[in-house]
């Protein structure tokens, strides 16, 4: 094995059992949760190298790197995580099972009518803004994206109408200098409220490195990890 393999193999070893002791605190089973590798900037030998550990669903915020990639490990699950352009949609659709990112209803509709171009269902997450739950200068400054919680159920409904789309849950990321686990908590309410009208809108795309346990805590199902795998990223040039 070579020594980024075993590198790799470490990595996997310790965010499993970060993973499986925030499923213990919670009273939830590791099974529970799924983790979907971040490889943004690393290479494809890197993505084939998690597969070969057992990791299965791969998930990229690029369309440029999405698009080269999964058509060279098809045998995994592809997820979108990044901010989309419709104008993209077709090539994401066509390489993606899972977007993360829906946040507009122009979205939906480019997402839909890749979607049914291409022959397939797409599951869509809609990315929820916890900016609320952050501080004042993050609040007014550069946003990590994701409509408002009032705006989740006319999304929602839009989705679950939409062809070719399935309304899969929630996706939201930690404001900068935010408490996590008073972010994750809101979250947490967001999606509850969501199931209520949709039942099967089941999942929660929350957590990264840094915040995977408070995200675990308030119901993650997808715990989405780049660096605790994979290390610092390269330089993207």
């Amino acid at each position: 094995m070579t020594d980024r393999a075993d590198e790799l193999r470490g990595n996997l070893l310790q965010v499993r059992e970060r993973i499986e002791k925030a499923c213990q605190a919670a009273g939830r089973s590791p099974d529970e949760v799924t983790l979907v590798a971040i490889t943004k900037t690393f290479p494809v030998s890197d993505v084939r190298a998690l597969a070969a550990l057992g990791v299965r669903d791969v998930g990229e915020n690029r369309e440029q790197e999405l698009k080269v990639k999964a058509p060279e490990c098809a045998d995994l699950t592809w997820h979108f995580v990044g901010q989309l352009q419709s104008k993209k949609a077709r090539s994401v659709v066509r390489n993606a099972s899972i977007v993360h990112s829906v946040d507009r209803s122009s979205l939906v509709e480019a997402l839909s009518k890749a979607a049914v171009a291409e022959e397939k269902s797409v599951r869509c997450l809609i990315q929820v803004s916890l900016a609320a739950y952050g501080s004042a200068e993050a609040a007014t400054g550069a946003g990590r994206g994701g409509v408002e919680p009032s705006d989740v159920p006319e999304l929602a409904a839009e989705i679950a109408a939409a062809d070719a789309l399935e309304l899969g849950g929630v996706m939201a990321v930690a404001p900068l200098g935010s408490d996590p686990d008073e972010a994750f908590a809101g979250l947490r309410d967001v999606a509850s409220r969501l199931r209520s009208e949709h039942p099967g809108a089941d999942w929660i795309s929350a957590g990264m490195t840094g915040d995977l346990e408070a995200a675990i805590k308030h119901g993650a199902t997808h715990v989405r990890l780049g660096r605790a795998l994979l290390g610092t990223r390269p330089s993207l040039g």
